[in-house]
């Protein structure tokens, strides 16, 4: 959708021809972004003169001349009809808010908190999207006087909670990685938004960092007490008893860091995303260095629940896989305290590593496994 008129930033204007019209000086895009914000609605002499001469207005005889020479300007910039005079005095324009970039995004902001809530996050997504790359600069960038408009707290009320939930929909669909740094920076922006806060501390614990995400709870707390004199609300003081009852079991991915970024392989990657949620084994082959590994990794990374690699180039026995793989885990001192359990503890490496994930669910990874290939498998078979 391309609205005719944009006032979300500098203000543009698009002609009949489908040209951008040219419009020169501050004051004539001011003039553009008060009848523009009226969404084709009238605006009397008296509101244009106060707003676009904010501070300053001529005299009423000096300011309607002034006005005059102003519309003159726009519709020879704009085309004579975009510019209707209208019955009381005043001006609009010959439009609807469908051609202006603010409803429209409000409109989209709109439908896509709605798909939201309704548990549909892809849609959600494309929406908000769309709705977002409406927004190139502050509202009414051209206007006297914007800050205190009450259409301006509105637009960007709407625009903090759109991109709220444009996060939100990343985190719906397993992208807490992706949406924790840009997250952690608008709740720095906005540090008294508790659903914000709320959101960035549910994906930090998304992301596997249960820690992360106490640690972050108890940063707002404090803030809030400091700040507001406010305990938090009765949605953040759930979700900490949700942090807390979880921290016991909650296991953190352990995957390398990655020294470059990666770049393309999608349709590999949803390939591997789609068999991973179908089964519960899946096998990457190919030659050596055509990026295996690489891919495996990244896989790994957009996985739902904890990961553990065990990387195996560097056995080489049969009889050590085990023993590799419960290292990788950080398994081997596992222990049974219980009397019965010590009774029955094997100190065979395999049989510890079925205690060990026999109540856990993770996503293990075993690379370099070719050269030992046949106790891997009887491993994985176990498993």
């Amino acid at each position: 959708m391309n609205p005719r008129y944009r006032i979300l930033g500098p203000g543009r204007a698009v002609r009949d021809d489908g040209r951008e019209a040219a419009l020169g000086g501050p004051r004539l895009r001011a003039l553009l972004a008060v009848l523009a914000a009226a969404g084709g609605r009238d605006v009397g002499t008296g509101t244009l003169v106060a707003r676009i001469w904010e501070g300053v207005p001529p005299g009423d005889a000096e300011g309607t001349a002034a006005l005059q020479a102003l519309v003159g300007r726009l519709r020879k910039a704009l085309g004579r009809d975009a510019v209707l005079s209208a019955p009381g005095g005043g001006y609009r324009l010959a439009a609807t808010a469908q051609d202006v970039d603010l409803y429209v995004f409000e409109q989209l902001a709109a439908d896509g908190s709605r798909a939201l809530a309704d548990g549909d996050a892809t849609r959600a997504a494309r929406i908000l999207d769309e709705a977002l790359g409406l927004w190139h600069g502050p509202v009414l960038a051209d206007l006297p006087g914007r800050a205190g408009d009450p259409l301006v707290v509105r637009a960007e009320q709407r625009h903090t909670q759109a991109r709220r939930d444009r996060l939100a929909a990343d985190v719906a669909l397993g992208r807490a990685r992706t949406a924790l740094a840009p997250l952690t920076a608008m709740a720095a922006e906005h540090p008294h938004d508790e659903p914000l806060q709320a959101l960035r501390i549910r994906a930090l614990r998304a992301a596997g960092s249960g820690a992360e995400a106490l640690q972050a709870y108890e940063e707002v707390r404090g803030l809030l007490a400091d700040r507001l004199g406010a305990d938090p609300g009765p949605d953040l003081r759930a979700l900490h008893v949700e942090l807390l009852a979880g921290e016991q079991t909650a296991e953190r991915s352990v995957l390398p860091a990655r020294l470059t970024s990666f770049v393309g392989r999608a349709a590999e990657l949803d390939a591997l995303g789609a068999a991973l949620r179908a089964g519960r084994l899946v096998t990457l082959t190919g030659p050596g260095g055509v990026g295996k590994t690489r891919l495996a990794l990244e896989g790994a990374d957009r996985a739902e629940g904890p990961v553990r690699v065990a990387e195996l180039a560097s056995v080489r026995r049969e009889s050590d896989v085990a023993a590799a793989v419960l290292t990788a885990l950080g398994a081997r001192e596992t222990q049974l305290w219980s009397a019965a359990a010590l009774d029955r503890q094997s100190h065979d490496p395999q049989d510890r590593l079925v205690e060990h994930c026999g109540s856990r669910r993770l996503l293990l990874l075993l690379d370099n496994c070719e050269h030992v290939v046949g106790a891997v498998a009887g491993l994985v078979e176990v498993l």
